[in-house]
């Protein structure tokens, strides 16, 4: 599989590996990279706007954990990732960034940060980090509106009266409407803009309850669009684990807490190490192709492999 154009060797000279082999190589790769958390980003520049996301995962008995992962959201470094009981307390992400300060990171130097809104995450920032703006992800927000979205077209439908195809008419239009209205809200370019797009949806026959969902994030939906915040995404990086999963392991495969959370670190440095591939996919681009994300940090690593940095 190494060198397809070779001739194939006679079994006496075949080395079989199986998949347990291979991933108790990982481990141990692991257990060095987890050893070396403290410092291990030291000197690598952070843009201090950040985005954070969360992977469940089932160990062996049933039990759930999360995998936590914070990334700067303008070089792409991810910082050593936690493994926790669950997302909804303050002391979860507490984890999590004080793992990051210990391996480099100035907390100091924050400036934002984008999630999907767990609300233990936006009690930390409230206690710890009070002059961090939390970027609401512009998915999340939509996907809450589904609900009445859904009883804003079935109000319009039974209004008509209507049934069938007629009736389908009507609740693609209205629904295409009420979309139209509140895309104008998320994507707005000022505050004016968006509070005129607001009173537009508000002012609409189905969109008051809409509205009044909306304009309670209005102001963390927009907080990358400020100078303060300049290089801040506007979505939570679920696009992590698409990267975690194609490992070995395909990133869950675990038994235990601490083996998930040494898999979950040796990750993070694979990806800091490794350049970003240069042609798009069919549903992918990449916004820095041929560069590593310690490359974008100010710190190539030329040629040397993450299995370096770890002494593999």
């Amino acid at each position: 599989m190494w060198r397809p154009l070779d001739p194939a060797p006679a079994d006496a000279h075949t080395c079989h590996l199986s998949a347990s082999t291979v991933e108790r190589w990982l481990d141990q790769a692991g257990q060095t990279a987890t050893a070396g958390v403290a410092e291990q980003l030291v000197g690598v520049t952070s843009s201090g706007q950040l985005a954070t996301d969360g992977l469940w995962a089932r160990l062996r008995g049933g039990t759930k954990r999360v995998v936590l992962a914070l990334v700067d959201n303008v070089t792409g470094v991810i910082w050593p990732p936690v493994v926790v009981a669950g997302e909804g307390t303050a002391a979860a992400w507490e984890t999590l960034f004080r793992r990051a300060e210990q391996a480099g990171l100035i907390l100091t130097e924050l400036r934002g940060i984008a999630s999907d809104g767990a609300t233990g995450l936006e009690s930390y920032r409230r206690q710890a980090l009070p002059w961090v703006s939390h970027q609401r992800c512009v998915f999340h927000l939509w996907r809450g509106l589904s609900g009445a979205l859904t009883a804003a077209v079935t109000t319009a439908v039974a209004a008509t009266e209507l049934t069938g195809a007629a009736a389908r008419r009507v609740a693609r239009q209205t629904r295409r409407t009420l979309i139209d209205l509140i895309r104008d809200v998320y994507d707005a370019g000022t505050d004016a803009e968006a509070q005129a797009a607001l009173a537009r949806l508000a002012a609409h026959a189905l969109g008051q309850a809409l509205a009044d969902l909306v304009a309670v994030h209005l102001e963390a939906a927009h907080y990358y669009r400020c100078g303060y915040n300049q290089g801040l995404g506007r979505a939570s990086p679920e696009w992590l684990w698409r990267d975690f999963r194609l490992r070995s392991s395909h990133g869950r495969n675990h038994g235990a807490e601490p083996r998930l959370e040494r898999a979950a670190v040796l990750w993070a440095i694979y990806h800091n190490f490794e350049p970003a591939q240069d042609r798009s996919e069919r549903r992918r681009t990449y916004r820095h192709p041929g560069q590593a994300p310690l490359a974008r940090a100010g710190l190539p690593p030329g040629d040397i492999s993450y299995l370096d940095a770890l002494a593999v």
